[in-house]
Parts: C-alpha cells; structure tokens; sequence
C-alpha cells in the first residue's frame, strides 16, 4: 500500500509541476482531486480520515474573502480605483508607484488574484487613454499584488493556510512583514521605473471599438452602496482580526453571510465568483498530503536528508526549500508540503513571506502573473514570458534578499537579545 500511496503522490505533484497531465484535459485541481479520489478508492484513506484530514479553518477562511472579494468586484470598486489612480497628474514613473502602492494595500486585504482580474483589463484601459504603454504597469500590478499580498494573512491562500495551522497573530505577522514588503515593493518599483526609462509612451493606440468591447465586460460601474458595504465588513473584519478574540473563520464567515444577504446582488453573482476550483485544490491537496505523512515515507525523506547534512527545519534549509518548491510546484502546494518544518518561531513569516514572493519570478509563479498576462493577450499586447523574467527575476532576487537579511536580523535579536 505504500508504494501505491507514493506512486499516486508523485503523479499528483507532477501534475503541480506541469500544471496538468499529459494526454489528459486536467490543470492542477483536476489532478489533486483525482489523486484524493484515487487514494480513497484504493483504501489507502477512508472517507472518514479524509475529511477529517481537510483543514476547515482554512478554507472556510479563504471562501469568506472570496466572498468579499466578489462583493467588492461586482461593486465596481477595483475599477473605479484604477481609474483615479490613472486620472492623477502625475508623470509615468509617480503613476507607476501610486498603482503599485494601491495594488499592493488591495492585495493585502482582498484577493490578489481577484484584483489582477478586476484590474488588468481597465488598466490597459487608463494606459491608452493616456497614451502609455500598458506593459510596464501590468508588470507592475502583477509585481505589487505579489508582494502586497505577503503583508497579512490574508492576502493570499498560502497566508492564510500558513496562519490558521501555525496560530500566527494577526497583528504580529503583519509588524514582521511591514519591513520586508514596504522595502520589496519599492525595489519592484525601482527595477520596472528604470527598464522603462524613456519608453513610457506607446507608438499606437487600440482601436476605439475593441476598447469599448473590453469596458463593457469588465469595467463595472460604481455601486457607491454596494461597495460601502463590502468595505464596511472589511474594516469589521479587520478590526476584530487585530483585538478580538474570537476564531478569524468564525468571524469571517458571518461577514461573508452579512454579505450574501442582501435585498439588490442575488446570491448566485456573488457565488459565481467563488473561485470553488482553488476551494477545491486545497481539499484534494489536504487528503494527498495527510496520505504521504501517515504512510511514514515523509518523515523517513526528512530524517535521511538531515543525516545527509540538509535539516529542512533549521531556517536556511527552509528557505531554500521554500523558494525552489514554489516555483516547482506552485506556491500552495509547496507551502502544505513544508508547514510541518515549520518549528522555528520564525519559520511562518518566512514560508509566508517567501512562498508569496517567490511568485514572480516566472510567469506560472503564481496566478496573478498569469491572469495579467492573458488580459494582455486579449487586447493584443505582448507580454511574453521573457519580458515578464527581465522584470520578475531581478524583482525576486532583490525582495527575498530583503527578506533573508530581514530574517537573519531578527534571527539574531531573538537569539541574543540585542
């Protein structure tokens, strides 16, 4: 049975790594999903272990922000934020630091996902209008979301996993990543403002009717009480995160009801935009991994590659490990994989910190990446995988150096006290 346990867990993970399975119309939720119906089927898990294996906090958390996330989409807000930070004075380099900061403050409370989605396609928008070239600010916002969502706990899936399994303090996390990110951040800025310098202007514009077919799908107008209402629960939400001491997924959970119920938005818009396939991936992932780890090969890969010299719970080790599974597998799957390395007071800043970071270095890095790339090729702007590395690379090398001698710093004060 331990063969077959190990055997399906490879094929899940290659499916991480290629994104699908070849011959197969599978991407990675189909694949996990198939692995925890594969390992139920042969009795390697029972139906009781695997649902008892799914982390509910977590995913409760994660479906009540998308909840809010969707709220504030179908209110128009996100577009309506672009568009002001497009209609200020400034010149392209300020313009490209106001959206990155707005970008990132968004993607630290709502989905970065989501807001790339929202984004994107008004950004490129604003940018014609104002006749700019789109490429370097969609970078920027695919950048910014990145690393604005590593400032809480609740900017990305992989946070919040990380969050509820290792009860990290909301505020506390948020005081360790505020240095890291506000300094990753501008980095981003630094390394886009000055590859652009001096091609901020676009030679052509689009065609006046292929923007008017793209607004009309995705530029929402303005619901002033509909978005009222999602930030007013946002704010709650936050608020009782910081003092109260209540379960976050219990709190969270009754605000996303606060916000299906309502008189004007049926519930069947707002749920339409559930990303239930990411919903989906975490749960299969939850069955596949508890899998490997109770068949005892897990913990037997670990020990042998501590007495090989490679202790994956000593922070180095982890960080490396964390950087390379992100990009291999993807930053959730890498993340449920090393959280139970996780024993060092620091180690969840850094997987949360890293796992988020690490998805720029490559388009498939992360989600967002790939949402703005292909809003790009809906409007028929190049955004190929090697300009995105010219900007993700440098932009991944700088803000994980920031974090690693972040990390060592306060390492070092914990250690000694000075």
């Amino acid at each position: 049975m331990t063969a077959t346990i190990v055997g399906i867990f490879l094929i899940v993970y290659l499916g991480m790594i290629l994104g699908g399975l070849p011959f197969f119309q599978l991407d990675r939720t189909g694949v996990a999903l198939l692995g925890a119906i594969a390992l139920i089927g042969v009795d390697a898990v029972s139906l009781e272990a695997a649902a008892g294996s799914v982390h509910l906090p977590t995913v409760i958390l994660l479906f009540s922000f998308m909840v809010v996330s969707a709220q504030m989409r179908l209110g128009g807000f996100y577009g309506w934020v672009t568009h002001r930070f497009a209609s200020w004075s400034y010149g392209p380099s300020g313009l490209l630091g106001a959206l990155m900061v707005g970008v990132a403050a968004l993607s630290a409370v709502f989905s970065n996902d989501i807001v790339c989605l929202a984004v994107a396609p008004v950004l490129i928008d604003a940018c014609q209008r104002r006749q700019l070239d789109p490429v370097p600010y969609l970078l920027g916002l695919a950048c910014s979301a990145n690393i604005g969502s590593a400032a809480t706990l609740i900017g990305n899936p992989q946070n919040m996993l990380i969050g509820q399994t290792l009860r990290l303090p909301f505020f506390g996390y948020i005081a360790e990543a505020a240095v890291p990110v506000g300094l990753g951040l501008f980095a981003a800025w630094a390394v886009i403002a000055w590859q652009a310098r001096g091609q901020w202007a676009r030679s052509t514009r689009a065609p006046d009717a292929l923007v008017g077919a793209v607004n009309s799908g995705n530029d929402v107008p303005l619901d002033r009480w509909q978005t009222a209402k999602g930030l007013m629960v946002a704010a709650a939400l936050l608020v009782a995160f910081l003092i109260g001491p209540w379960p976050r997924e219990h709190v969270a959970l009754i605000g996303a009801g606060v916000l299906l119920l309502s008189r004007r938005m049926h519930s069947t818009r707002t749920l339409g935009l559930v990303d239930w396939e990411v919903l989906v991936l975490f749960m299969a992932l939850f069955v596949v991994n508890h899998a490997i780890q109770q068949s005892g090969v897990a913990p037997q890969v670990i020990s042998d590659l501590a007495d090989a010299g490679l202790h994956l719970d000593q922070l180095a080790p982890l960080f490396g490990a964390t950087f390379v599974l992100s990009n291999l597998v993807s930053n959730v799957p890498a993340v449920m994989l090393l959280l139970p390395l996780a024993q060092h007071e620091m180690a969840g800043p850094l997987l949360a910190l890293v796992s988020s970071l690490s998805g720029n270095l490559l388009i498939v890095g992360s989600i967002a990446n790939i949402i703005v790339v292909d809003a790009a090729a809906r409007r028929n702007i190049r955004l190929d995988w090697r300009r995105h590395a010219q900007v993700g690379i440098p932009v991944t090398l700088l803000t994980l150096a920031i974090s690693a001698i972040y990390l060592a710093a306060r390492v070092h004060f914990l250690t000694t006290g000075a």
